[in-house]
């Protein structure tokens, strides 16, 4: 009898996904990972860009969560094996790469245009095209031309922001290029943020004068942070600083997870509303830690599952997810971050789901 229970007990738990094989391992039908980001992905492929729809902001270009989501799409195709997928997004921007459309690439001195950088050197590691590196690395390399005496990018503004959109340049180009350097850049960068914003509970100020906890500000240091920890050598001397600074975090936001599974627009307001695209950056950022062996799996897996099945809840029929803050400047008070209006299909959701379904796919 004690074995016939056994066994029962073990085959709810694989039929829930919380089994021997993991929390991340089984979804149900409608939840998978890969069918869900391929559904992000093909929404993305039809879009037009701002520079397109907004005649008077075209001299702006391509913009920051354009590149998040195209990155996070080929990433996704890429980990879900489909190169029809892979070939179309890649064919998208060919005409960035061949010159047709390269008057919309912003080379502007700027974190949120030096992003654009990512997406050719994604592209280089796929499939090796020269073009790709060259641009790539040019974003890079630009962004270090200039720097502070801590030794990072002049760039730096102490937005947490910054602690996505300067390492991801980096790391990508360490990845592409194999040179250490870029990695140092981006490792450098991390521990000076880390340095000035991170609180003594573990989460971050949007900047030293926005004393506030806000959700997807902290999405991009999480992923940030899991972004560069990834691809960081076990011997490197800044990962012992950097992986401290990540557990603390993210023990920090597993304590503020609501019971939904979602995160909240103010992290530590519980009268704040739940945002998606911070909860898609969480997702990721828990998910990285778990199938890496940096988080305790039984602790960080369910909440990872918990919060990438409300995300799908959030999902509308054509891949558009409901409950993301639109683009937010560093705010002044409470009131602020929680009148920020509230969108569906915005790219920084559709970025951040599709991050989390390319590392649950992984």
């Amino acid at each position: 009898m004690r074995c016939l229970s056994w066994m029962v007990l073990a085959w709810t738990g694989w039929m829930l996904g919380i089994g021997k094989a993991g929390p991340l391992d089984h979804w149900p039908q409608g939840a998978e990972p890969s069918k869900v980001g391929k559904t992000l992905a093909e929404d993305f492929l039809t879009r037009e860009f701002r520079y397109q729809t907004q005649p008077a902001k075209a001299h702006l270009g391509v913009i920051y969560p354009e590149i998040c989501a195209w990155y996070g799409a080929l990433a996704l195709a890429h980990e879900a094996e489909d190169p029809e997928l892979s070939a179309a997004l890649i064919a998208k921007f060919e005409p960035y790469v061949s010159g047709d459309l390269a008057q919309h690439i912003n080379r502007s001195a700027h974190v949120d245009y030096r992003m654009f950088g990512t997406l050719p050197l994604e592209i280089f590691t796929m499939n090796g095209d020269p073009r790709c590196l060259e641009l790539g690395l040019s974003f890079a390399n630009a962004q270090w031309e200039t720097t502070t005496e801590d030794g990072i990018t002049t760039e730096a503004r102490y937005w947490i922001d910054d602690m996505y959109m300067i390492p991801i340049l980096q790391v990508q180009a360490y990845r592409a290029s194999g040179k250490i350097d870029y990695l140092h850049h981006a490792s450098r960068a991390l521990r000076a943020y880390l340095a000035k914003l991170q609180q003594p509970n573990g989460l971050f100020y949007h900047g030293p004068d926005s004393r506030f906890y806000w959700g997807r500000g902290n999405g991009w240091v999480a992923v940030g942070l899991a972004e560069v920890l990834r691809s960081m050598p076990q011997n490197d001397p800044d990962r012992a600083e950097l992986l401290l600074g990540y557990r603390t975090m993210m023990a920090a936001l597993l304590a503020c997870q609501a019971e939904s599974g979602r995160w909240r627009q103010l992290l530590d307001d519980p009268e704040s509303w739940e945002e998606t695209s911070g909860t898609g950056m969480f997702t990721f950022a828990f998910a990285t830690g778990v199938k890496n062996q940096w988080l305790d799996a039984e602790v960080y897996g369910p909440a990872a599952r918990k919060a990438w099945l409300a995300l799908v809840e959030d999902l509308e029929p054509n891949g558009q997810l409901r409950g993301v803050c639109i683009g937010t400047d560093k705010g002044p008070s409470r009131e602020f971050y929680l009148e920020r209006p509230r969108a569906t299909g915005d790219l920084h959701g559709q970025a951040a789901m599709l991050w989390a379904a390319a590392e649950l796919t992984r």
